[in-house]
């Protein structure tokens, strides 16, 4: 497989407040003035056009997605997570506008990244490596990676933070919100004002690579003598609010072992799927951000290499317990088991409409295909993720009852999604029943 031509360039991060809400600012007038000149022309033309229709061009999607990436921080990141957690309840258009930001952002220049790591390790932070590659080799929303060999012969990677993102996420947030509000896009019963404020403390909790080192630590003991996987050791001398270092480890970008032979393939889906059960049942932790970024191959050993834990989320004690109940229902088909169960997680509630609950139900039954096959289940034989988005839209097709999930189940659904992604991108065969096993 060729690499794909790196297409980014070091773009200076707006850091202070004031310059970051003046680039929201002309965005939402840049969009605005074309809107007016767009409805002018439409009813110059005797149509009455839609504001929907107006806000959401090509040029304003453009001119949207390029901000946003260029922004960084919160910005950024809330495209990506409205992407994810909420696809199924949006417009294509809208989702696919979102969903190029997962891709690569642009990095800092050498100059503000100097001024960042001064102001972390000091004015002479260069005594303390013998080599440091200001080319990054990976670049995120929040910050960018890093790898350097200390004087002392360590291979590390360091995690650097874009300056100003964490003073800006809540009026990043805020102004974004703002900006999907005016598009009309989103139904109309659909609030999204939990899921914007969960968003706005889990990217607090992103953006402290302290807390950060901590999950990495939790994670490194909870997965002690677990065969199948590396995790980085932390360095503690080089960890600050916006610095984190970690050992550096080998490996290739895990989507491009699709062209690996089938049993690497069938390996590492069912070790990620045993890991997302384990995290559920055993350590009610989860890191929920399920990025193909954050997972590598290391072909010479066959570990998965599980990288990045800020998006690390505790789960309520009962939440397991819940979940199981769930499993067991959709398992045994008790449709009356399983209506309890989804009340019971909050998943909807005594008034919903029975067209919605049929949906969601119909939904379920898709979704436990793979886990009720009784065999080996081809992930590479299924078009079950379009049929679930297909059952998403019709949801939404209701305007009149809109339900969005509590936090947590969205949080996880995000990472039981982005696995399911993956096992069908490397057209694993899972056996689904001896995976499941253990907790049934």
């Amino acid at each position: 497989m060729s690499p794909k031509p790196d297409t980014r360039r070091g773009l200076a991060v707006p850091s202070g407040r004031i310059s970051r809400l003046a680039r929201m600012g002309g965005l939402a007038a840049s969009v605005a003035g074309n809107v007016a000149l767009a409805g002018g022309r439409e009813l110059v033309s005797g149509r009455r056009p839609e504001l929907r229709d107006l806000v959401m061009t090509p040029s304003n999607a453009a001119r949207l997605t390029k901000q946003l990436s260029q922004m960084r921080g919160a910005a950024m990141k809330m495209g990506q997570m409205l992407s994810m957690e909420a696809a199924d309840l949006m417009p294509p258009e809208l989702a696919d506008i979102l969903s190029a930001l997962r891709s690569d952002a642009h990095f800092m220049p050498p100059k503000q990244l100097k001024q960042v790591l001064t102001a972390n390790l000091g004015a002479g932070f260069m005594k303390r490596f013998k080599h440091f590659d200001v080319h990054p080799i990976a670049a995120a929303s929040i910050g960018q990676v890093h790898r350097a060999t200390t004087t002392d012969g360590r291979d590390i990677a360091l995690k650097v933070q874009y300056p100003g993102v964490r003073d800006s996420i809540d009026s990043d947030l805020r102004n974004v919100a703002s900006l999907i509000a005016m598009s009309g896009m989103l139904p109309k019963g659909l609030d999204i004002a939990p899921m914007l404020e969960e968003a706005r403390l889990q990217l607090h909790d992103e953006a402290d690579y302290e807390r950060e080192a901590n999950f990495l630590l939790r994670y490194r003991n909870l997965m002690q003598g677990a065969e199948g996987f590396t995790l980085p050791s932390l360095q503690e001398d080089f960890v600050t609010p916006d610095i984190l270092g970690m050992s550096f480890e080998k490996g290739v970008a895990i989507e491009e072992i699709a062209t690996a032979d089938q049993a690497t393939r069938d390996h590492v889906a069912t070790e990620l799927i045993k890991l997302v059960l384990r995290e559920l049942f055993e350590f009610g932790v989860m890191q929920t951000d399920p990025n193909f970024a954050n997972y590598r191959y290391n072909a010479e050993t066959g570990n998965i290499v599980l990288l990045d834990f800020g998006a690390t989320r505790i789960f309520a004690p009962e939440m397991g317990g819940q979940y199981k109940a769930v499993l067991h229902a959709g398992m045994a088909a008790d449709s009356e088991a399983l209506r309890a169960a989804f009340i019971d997680i909050g998943l909807y509630d005594d008034q919903i409409p029975e067209g919605i609950e049929a949906v969601l139900m119909r939904v379920f039954e898709m979704a436990m295909a793979p886990l009720r096959s009784g065999a080996v289940y081809d992930f590479g034989n299924t078009d079950l993720l379009g049929e679930l988005r297909e059952a998403g839209l019709d949801m939404a097709d209701d305007r009149s009852y809109v339900p969005l999930p509590p936090v947590d189940t969205l949080f996880l659904q995000r990472k039981v999604g982005g696995i399911y992604l993956l096992a069908t991108r490397l057209k694993a065969h899972v056996d689904m029943g001896a995976v499941l096993a253990p907790y049934l």
